[in-house]
Parts: structure tokens; sequence; C-alpha cells
């Protein structure tokens, strides 16, 4: 047969493992055929239908069928439903619940800052004139009041912000990171972040330019009072107001581009920065810091030349809204006086607009002011809204039994997006519960992107994969979860304790249950040589622990819990010999619980304590059965392209 051969593997009902099943001659065109019908492979002789699997499924987890009993399955908490979008939504709304009070607020602040131009007119036209003491006192002790008021209804307003961005914190933070979680599954990672977008969005709640905002919309109030003093001094005012307008658009034309170029190139210089703390070591060793700073600082370079562009425009804008702010002022002081002494207002009248223009004008001053704080938080939000409403939502899962290993992969494509390659092309296999598997086969032949996919971090382009004949994606993520254990190629440990490692970092985690991971996965004895043993404090990077040492951690990790299926990629990648026989036991000790294994591998040493081997070439299954029937065609294949052409001819 051709390299895309199988050897088929039998149901219970056909061989045993100790009787491999052997294809007669007569067999091979048969299965050429059911080939030939599609991507296809696993057994291919009286396959039972879907149907009959969830059948027996479902009478196992009701107790059985035939009239025999059996101990009833324990069934997983039920978790509701989450919807990143209504979480979002929710937080908005609090926050535009508080900000409504805010304006009540703002409201009567700007009101009562009224106080001190009246004040000042009163002293000017009524005291001074009259010369009356006990006027003077009244006003003084009226003015003082309405003070202390706008005094505390300014400080209540700041402190409604203030608990205001905190609650969007505690409301978004848990939401938005796991929203990046679920879509770091499609993406590249980058999604995470968004907590730092958050983060900029609770500090604009918080800082001056907001309360310059919520300021604004009260500046007719105060040209209303500054055209019942005179209709001229309210021109004045009206028009400096549409000339500081027009700075604020032209503002925000002239600065919106540079400021989102510096964004950007500073985005690309965290991700270097990222990097070079994840590959400290690497850059270190082959003394590639130069070079790693270099890129580092060529983005960061690019970030500050246009962030000083940008800031210099505004700069520029900002000073002439100051300038036309002040010469208003003085306009309203000259013109004001020529009134003055054609007898139409007094000189109370006119220092009390004057000082009213000033209030007027100042939050229009301050918004121009603080416009980059405003647009960088306003793409910040973008941001979040962007992530929360192109999240999947996690609608409520229906009760499940805790699943029993049974894997079930149909016809598995995979096409990364944004590329037209085929990495997974309609690969199958079935595994009963307690069975394990070795997947082998060159580099880039989709060993590792199976193994995602089989543990849910990346997601198939069509096909499924089914736990106990439930698509893993129709599982609840936490049941799904602690029923699963993966240990990755790239192996990271959190920073924390061992024993916090291997109990995945749970505060529920009981010792028994560490212990009982650490025993299962054979590493338990490793452990206890450790000078603090499971209270080993472990950084981020891993140290002080080997390679391999983290490789046997994380292994533990994997087996933490309620763990039915394994999927172990290159697990012993870093192991040295002692390493290879404790790996090896760990599978044995799987197969002894009934725990379901996949293993990826490229050293033969595993191939001694695994049920079954699936060769994998180009995205398809090349060779699937059990395990001797596939080596001895290996071996065959092996001999065959060793041979001379005599030797074939012969």
């Amino acid at each position: 047969m051709k390299d895309s051969d199988h050897t088929s593997e039998p149901y219970p009902h056909e061989a045993t493992k100790s009787e491999p099943l052997k294809l007669k001659p007569e067999m091979g065109a048969e299965v050429m055929d059911k080939l030939s019908d599609g991507p296809h492979s696993g057994p291919v002789i009286d396959q039972p239908s879907n149907a009959d699997r969830q059948k027996e499924a479902t009478l196992a987890a009701a107790g059985g069928g035939g009239g025999k009993g059996a101990d009833t399955v324990p069934f997983h908490k039920r978790i509701g439903p989450d919807g990143f979008a209504d979480a979002l939504k929710k937080g908005v709304r609090a926050v535009r619940r508080n900000l409504m009070f805010v304006m009540i607020l703002t409201l009567g602040t700007n009101i009562l800052i009224l106080a001190i131009p009246i004040y000042l007119f009163q002293i000017s036209d009524r005291v001074l004139t009259s010369r009356s003491v006990d006027t003077l006192v009244m006003l003084t002790i009226v003015i003082v009041g309405a003070i202390l008021v706008q005094t505390i209804l300014d400080s209540l307003r700041r402190f409604i912000l203030m608990r205001s961005a905190v609650e969007v914190a505690a409301r978004l933070g848990a939401p938005i990171l796991s929203a990046a979680a679920h879509a770091s599954l499609q993406g590249n990672g980058k999604e995470y972040q968004t907590l730092s977008d958050l983060q900029q969005v609770r500090g604009f709640l918080v800082s001056g330019t907001l309360i310059s905002f919520l300021d604004v919309p009260f500046a007719p109030l105060f040209l209303s009072v500054i055209f019942l003093v005179h209709p001229h001094l309210g021109m004045i005012v009206v028009s400096s107001s549409l000339l500081l307008l027009v700075i604020a658009i032209v503002n925000q034309k002239m600065t919106a581009k540079p400021f989102a170029e510096a964004n950007m190139a500073q985005s690309r210089a965290n991700m270097h920065l990222d990097s070079m703390a994840r590959n400290s070591q690497i850059i270190n060793a082959m003394a590639m810091v130069p070079e790693a700073v270099r890129i580092w600082g060529k983005d960061t370079a690019g970030s500050l030349t246009a962030q000083v562009r940008a800031q210099d425009r505004n700069i520029i804008f900002a000073s002439i809204s100051r300038g036309a702010r002040l010469l208003t002022q003085i306009g309203m002081l000259g013109w004001g006086a020529n009134l003055a002494l054609q007898g139409e207002i007094t000189g109370g009248m006119v220092i009390a607009a004057s000082i009213i223009a000033g209030r007027a004008l100042a939050p229009i001053e301050g918004s121009i002011e603080g416009w980059n704080s405003f647009l960088l938080s306003r793409a910040a939000y973008g941001r979040i809204n962007d992530l929360m409403r192109r999240s999947r939502v996690r609608f409520e899962r229906l009760v499940l039994p805790d699943p029993q290993g049974r894997l079930d992969v149909e016809r598995l494509l995979y096409v990364p997006g944004g590329t037209k390659q085929v990495i997974l092309n309609g690969l199958s296999f079935h595994l009963d519960p307690g069975e394990t598997l070795a997947v082998i086969g060159n580099s880039g032949a989709g060993k590792t992107t199976l193994g995602k996919m089989l543990v849910g971090s990346i997601l198939p382009t069509s096909g499924s994969v089914r736990l106990d004949l439930m698509d893993i994606r129709n599982w609840d993520p936490r049941q799904l979860g602690e029923s699963i254990g993966y240990v990755p190629q790239d192996v990271q440990l959190f920073p924390g304790t061992i024993k916090d490692n291997i109990a995945r970092m749970r505060d529920d985690a009981t010792d028994a249950d560490i212990h009982r991971a650490a025993v299962l996965a054979d590493v338990n004895d490793m452990i206890a040589a450790l000078p603090h043993g499971y209270e080993t404090m472990v950084a981020a990077d891993g140290s002080p622990l080997s390679g391999g040492q983290k490789q046997r951690v994380a292994l533990a990790r994997a087996f933490f819990g309620k763990t039915r299926l394994l999927v172990l990629d290159e697990p012993n990648s870093n192991l040295d010999a002692a390493g290879d026989l404790a790996l090896a036991r760990a599978i044995q000790h799987a197969k002894d619980n009934k725990i379901t294994v996949v293993v990826i591998t490229q050293k033969p040493s595993l191939l001694k304590v695994v049920d079954k081997i699936m060769m994998v070439a180009d995205g398809n299954v090349a060779l699937f059965g059990y395990r001797d029937p596939v080596l001895q065609k290996l071996a065959e294949r092996s001999a065959s392209a060793n041979a001379t052409p005599q030797e074939i001819s012969s």
C-alpha cells in the first residue's frame, strides 16, 4: 500500500489488543474504496455509527441498559452564560448613571461659582457707596457659605468620578481578561494589552480633562449672565468662544494623525520589549543586546518623534487659546470701561463680567490642553468595545456527566486565518477511555497543531473534536479544563510555589490532590530532593528549575484534578534517561487510571508504552493502528527505502 495507507484498528467485537488485526489481501480493495470517498483514518471495518455511539453513551450515563444497574455518573456544577458585550453594557450603564449625578453636582458648582463675581459687584457698587459695615458682613457670610457649599459639591463630584473609575476596573477587569483569553485563540496575544486600555480609561475618568469637559456645557449659563450685564460684552465673549471652538477643531485635525502614529509605534516598541523579556537568556548568550536595543529604539524613536510633533501642535493651539482668553478679558475690561464712562453700566459690573467671562472660557481652554488625553482614552475605549463585542458569547451549557475519556476526532481541517496553507487535512481517529496514542511524524507535519486542537487551544476550520461524543466547543469551558491535562512544547510555569503550579493556582486545592498528581506524574521523588520541596518558589522564567524539571512539574499539573484526557507535546524533549523512565511510568499510571493519553513525540523510547501509533504526514494520517502492526509497517518501509536496486529487482 502507499504512504496514505492505514493500519486498521479493531473494535472490541472483532479483536483484542493482545490479538492485533491482520489485514487480508481481499480486504485491501474494500479499504481503498472507503478511503477514496474522502480523507479518513482509523478503523474502517464495521464502524458503529455516531447515533449508536450516542445511544450507548446515553445508556451508560443513565445507569446502563439491558437490566444491568450502574453507578450514577457524577454531574458537573452548572455555570451561567457569559456575555462579554453585556458586561460592557453594564459597566457603561453604571458610568453613565454616575455621570448623570455628577452633572447635577456640576450644575450646582457652576451656579455657586457666580458667588465671587456677585460679591465683587456688590462691594463695588453697594458697600463702597453706602459705606455700610452691616451690608458687608452679611454679604461676606452669604458668600462664604456659598463657597463652602461649592467646595463640597466639587469634592463630591470628584469622589464620585474616582469611585466610578474603580467601579469600571472592578466590573470590566475580569470580563476583559476573559475576553482577551478567548480572543487570543484566533489572535496573536495582543488582546491582553486591552487591560492597559482599561487603565487608560480609568485614568481619564479621574483627570482634570474630564472635569473641563463636564464644565463646558454650562458655559452658556455664564454667557447669559454676561448678556444680562450688557449685550456688547456678551457678544465679545460669544465671538471668543467661537474662536476657541475653531481652535479646538483645528487642533483635533492637526494632532489626530501624529498621535495615532505615536501610539502605534509605542505599541510595537512594547511588543519588542516583551519579546526581550521572554528571550533574555538568548539575547545575552548570543550577544544580541545591541540588535535588540536597536530594534526597540527604532520604534521608540518613531513614537517619540510623532509624539513631539503632535505635542508641539497641541501646545501651539493651547497657547493660542490661552492668549485668546486673556485678550477677551482685556477687551471686556476696556470696552466695559467705555460703557461705564457712558453711564450704561457700573464699574462693579465690568469687573464681575470679566471674571465670569474667564470662568466661561476656562473649561474650553482646559479641554484643548487635555485633548490628547481624550483621544488616547477614546481609542482605548474603542479597542475595549471592539474586543468585548467580537468575542464570542459563552452561553449556559447543558449539565453533562464528567467525561470518561472517549476521544473522537472527525475530519479535522485547519487553515490559519489570512493564509491558504492547509495544516491539517481531514484528519480522523478514535480512542477509547484509557487508551494511549503516540503521534509521530516529521517537523511541520501538523502534530503540534493537532495537540492544540485536542485541548481547544485553537479551533478547527472545519471538523470536530469530541470528548465522550460531545464536541469540546459544547462543553462548559471550566468543566472541560478540569478534565483535560496539557503539557505544551514550550512549558511555562507561573510565579509561585511548585505546589501552586501543580494545583493550577487554585485556592481550593487540597494537599492530597496535589500529592496524588505528583505521584501519578512520577515527580514526587524529584520534588522531595529540592531544598524546600513543594514550597520551592518558581520565578516567571521557571528558575531555579531546569528545563527537564519544569517539564515534569508541568506533567504533574496536567495530572491534577479529574483529568480524563492527557495531551503531551514533546514531553521528553528536555528529559534525561531517568526522566524518560519516569515519564514512561507516568503514562502507565495514566493507563491504570483509565486516562486517555495522546503523546506527541520524536523519541522511540515512548513508543514502547503506548497502545496505538499514528503517523502524520503533511496534515494527513499516513499510518494509524495498534503499536506492533504500525512498527512492523514502518520497519518494512525503512527496509524498502534502504534496499539497493539489485535487491528490489530480485
